[in-house]
């Protein structure tokens, strides 16, 4: 069982770096550079500081050979002067002891900062020693001067002894040698840390541009990999979109099947109750009005019994009409689809007080048996709805045919259908309407009207079926022709 977790884990764990393997490249990419800029500024910090102490190095030991110089010009001045007793040589002397007293207090900023305790011990003994140099000088000049020398711009001539030069040069070349070799080290290891910061550098973005290769290639087949599976659902899509439109068109097929059966079906009921309950009725009733006849006079009870079985009667051949006009509109097949509909709308308007607005041709229209029957149901049940539900106290019915189609508009001024209603998928009404449309290859379309009421509007493609004359006659070769029967 342990085996078995650490392998589940060892997946889970590989899957998420493979998920995450941007992410991780993309951090460490982040990481190394901002780690590789504090490794670089502090390279430079390093170089900058080392490169300054070789210029610092080079400057002092500069000023050394310059201290040097002055040292020589100034014995050179003194023994000029010792020669000559020119008063000219003595104000050199002063100025080369101002120029030397001033390098020395450089020297001894810079020696104070940088040098080690032994170089700076040598540099105080030997700042020392020029002191006693330039006091020993000016002392030996007014000695010698056949007048009184102003030499106070040499500074403090108090000093005693004589200063062993050489001493004094050999250690300002001592210091300048060790300058020397202090500047050549700075520079040596700013040079070093240059080579480093550079292979630095160049390691680094190396190591970036592998990570970013690889996050490259990762996406690379991340992308593959969506553009193939978005392929899978397209195809996927396109099959089930496919398979969707198949059982569609099956669905309607199946739909338009049921209703052609459920028409065939009234038709046939509707025959049956026509010749066979329609032939037993009106014999009973004929018999009944021979036997009320009868005994009319001779048992007056029993025809007043035999008159309530007439009205009875009646009462039964009505609903029977009433049925069978409701299962196979004998108006629709005898007369045609415009005056089934003038009919319908007449009735509907008589028993529900509605002011009619027809619209319809003057003449019938050649249509297929098929597309009136669904144009009448349609017109039949948006009249029972608009009876039941609209409150309505106008209707207006417009039939127009032409340029391969047939439209049927039905709307009325009553409360209007609700946004609900027309989203509620248990509405049979209109679920009727619409399949007996779209079986036909028509479109239905139901909204409240612009100001109220309801707005119903189908249109339905024609096909020509024949002359007017010809479906007259197959109208009157129909079953349901002989409504009048029944009235006999």
């Amino acid at each position: 069982m342990s085996g078995v977790a650490e392998a589940g884990l060892t997946t889970r764990l590989t899957d998420w770096m493979r998920t995450r393997s941007w992410a991780i490249a993309m951090t460490v990419a982040i990481v190394i550079t901002c780690g590789g800029l504090v490794i670089l500024e502090t390279a430079r910090q390093r170089i900058a500081s080392e490169y300054e102490a070789a210029l610092e190095a080079r400057s002092a030991t500069v000023q050394l050979s310059d201290l040097d110089r002055h040292l020589a010009q100034m014995s050179a001045h003194e023994s000029r002067y010792l020669l000559t007793s020119s008063d000219s040589d003595a104000r050199s002397y002063c100025a080369s002891a101002i120029d030397i007293r001033r390098a020395v207090g450089s020297l001894d900023s810079y020696f104070r900062r940088a040098a080690d305790s032994a170089e700076l011990a040598s540099f105080t003994q030997i700042a020392a020693l020029i002191d006693e140099r330039i006091g020993g000088g000016a002392r030996a000049m007014q000695r010698a001067a056949p007048h009184p020398l102003d030499l106070s711009a040499c500074g403090t001539v108090d000093a005693e002894g004589a200063v062993d030069a050489s001493l004094v040069t050999s250690t300002l070349a001592l210091l300048r040698d060790n300058e020397e070799r202090r500047a050549q080290r700075a520079l040596d290891a700013s040079r070093a840390d240059q080579r480093v910061s550079t292979f630095a550098a160049a390691g680094l973005s190396a190591l970036n541009i592998v990570l970013f290769i690889l996050l490259f290639r990762n996406l690379g087949i991340q992308i593959d990999s969506q553009a193939r599976v978005q392929k899978q659902l397209i195809t996927q899509q396109e099959e089930l979109d496919q398979l969707v439109n198949e059982r569609t068109r099956q669905l309607e097929a199946l739909g338009w099947h049921l209703q052609a059966v459920s028409e065939n079906e009234k038709t046939q009921l509707a025959r049956e109750l026509h010749d066979e309950l329609g032939a037993i009725l009106t014999a009973s009733k004929m018999d009944v009005a021979w036997a009320r006849r009868k005994l009319q006079d001779a048992d007056p009870v029993i025809a007043e019994k035999l008159a309530r079985a007439l009205a009875t009667l009646d009462q039964g051949i009505a609903l029977k009409r009433r049925i069978i006009e409701d299962m196979r509109p004998t108006v629709l097949a005898n007369f045609g689809l415009v005056t089934a509909l003038r009919t319908l709308a007449d009735e509907a308007a008589q028993r529900n007080g509605w002011l009619l607005d027809l619209q319809l041709p003057a003449d019938e229209i050649q249509l297929d048996e098929q597309t009136e029957i669904a144009l009448f149901r349609v017109a039949q049940e948006s009249l029972t709805n608009a009876a039941k539900y609209a409150r309505a106290t106008q209707v207006t019915i417009v039939l127009t045919a032409g340029d391969g189609e047939v439209s049927l508009h039905i709307a009325d001024n009553g409360i209007g259908i609700l946004p609900a209603d027309l989203k509620r998928t248990h509405t049979h009404g209109l679920m009727g309407m619409r399949q007996r449309v779209a079986a036909r290859g028509g479109r239905f379309d139901i909204r409240r009207g612009d100001l109220r009421g309801t707005d119903i509007r189908v249109v339905l493609p024609v096909a020509n079926v024949g002359t007017a004359q010809t479906q007259d006659a197959a109208r009157t070769d129909t079953p349901a022709g002989h409504a009048s029967f029944e009235d006999g």
